[in-house]
């Protein structure tokens, strides 16, 4: 997944212009036969969803299968947007979610996915017009890996610790809470390959729970994983942002479009060999250098990071309002933003709960 950036791409936007009955279902079901173009809806809402056009869907990074974007790829696939009469574009984002926010408030896209709250705090309070509608982890997703013969936090000062350009303003506040001098401890840019930590050309190495440490561990090497949340720290995984204008407009397709992904994820997640299904779903679409085996563990860890991390009476996808202010009170102790935006106009926490009936997903639709 994408992170936190706290500076906007401005340069970079230019290169990603994209030239029945009802009844609750569990969302674990592939379609069944007989299901097709407007099976899952009224002709009446199946006529207003395909008004809104081509509905354009930005990833948070290429076709990773991270939670929110995964689940979209899968709708599209086992024929869930179809069943709703949605037509919906799937674009690879390049890792840059300010890039990304700016495509959404443009109208360029109309839903993205973000790596968290924290992206579209950022994003708003520096301008960026875009709403949340749904959010999938409420947990943060950054870890900071040391070896084994790392016991105590504080053991860092004096070593080297690799990042990727920036230190996580979550890994931060979590050595800050640890008594740690953060400024005692060598900082370095390094790529994206984890087998630095092991070769011991750093001593901590900053990461994503769902990336680096499988990697390690496929090659057998012990990590040990420095979480911010053992710390206090807030933090989020997989916000969904749409554009203002468009949600007003046409709210029944962004319903519509959360309703798929939604199902999609209860799908992708109910079994090994569906998630096997989905993730050869993304492999399809990313074509050569897909590590397919890879993308199902990282799938399987945020799933379970979703899942645990989900609040009891909230259902998946729900923004819980006081989490995002307990996250933006966080980025503005830590200087990341000025102040915490009006939450009537970054987020709509009415929707996600709008599509559940009994805590079950409505589907078809009434």
């Amino acid at each position: 997944m994408t992170r936190l950036r706290t500076a906007l791409a401005l340069g970079a936007t230019a290169a990603l212009l994209l030239a029945g009955c009802s009844g609750p279902d569990d969302g674990a079901g592939s379609p069944g036969p007989g299901e097709g173009r407007g099976s899952a809806v009224s002709a009446q809402r199946c006529a207003s969803n395909e008004a809104a056009g081509t509905i354009t869907y930005v990833t948070g990074y290429q076709y990773q299968a991270s939670a929110s974007i995964l689940d979209p790829v899968a709708a599209q696939a086992l024929g869930y947007f179809d069943a709703l009469c949605l037509d919906v574009e799937i674009q690879p984002g390049t890792g840059e979610t300010a890039q990304n926010a700016q495509l959404v408030a443009a109208g360029t896209a109309q839903v993205s996915s973000m790596s968290g709250n924290s992206d579209v705090l950022v994003n708003v309070a520096n301008g960026v017009d875009v709403k949340a509608v749904a959010l999938f982890g409420h947990v943060p997703i950054a870890t900071l890996m040391t070896g084994p013969g790392i016991t105590d936090l504080k053991q860092l000062e004096g070593t080297t610790l690799g990042q990727k350009g920036a230190l996580p303003v979550a890994i931060d506040a979590m050595l800050r809470a640890a008594g740690v001098d953060v400024e005692a401890i060598t900082q370095v840019v390094v790529g994206f390959d984890p087998t630095v930590l092991v070769r011991g050309q750093v001593q901590s190495l900053t990461g994503y729970k769902s990336n680096e440490p499988l990697t390690l561990e496929a090659l057998g090497e012990e990590v040990t994983q420095w979480n911010p949340e053992d710390h206090g720290v807030p933090g989020s995984i997989a916000t969904t942002i749409v554009n203002p204008d468009f949600l007003a407009e046409h709210r029944g397709a962004v319903e519509d479009f959360l309703r798929a992904q939604l199902k999609a994820y209860r799908y992708c997640e109910a079994s090994e060999e569906q998630a096997a299904e989905c993730v050869g779903h993304a492999a399809e679409q990313a074509q050569a250098g897909y590590d397919t085996d890879h993308n199902v563990q990282v799938w399987q860890t945020e799933a379970r990071l979703v899942d645990d991390s989900l609040p009891a009476g909230q259902v998946l996808g729900q923004i819980d309002p006081a989490s995002v202010q307990a996250e933006g009170d966080f980025l503005v102790r830590m200087g990341q933003i000025p102040a915490v935006p009006d939450p009537a106009s970054l987020v709509d926490t009415d929707l996600v709960p709008s599509l559940y009936a009994d805590g079950a997903l409505v589907w078809p639709v009434p």
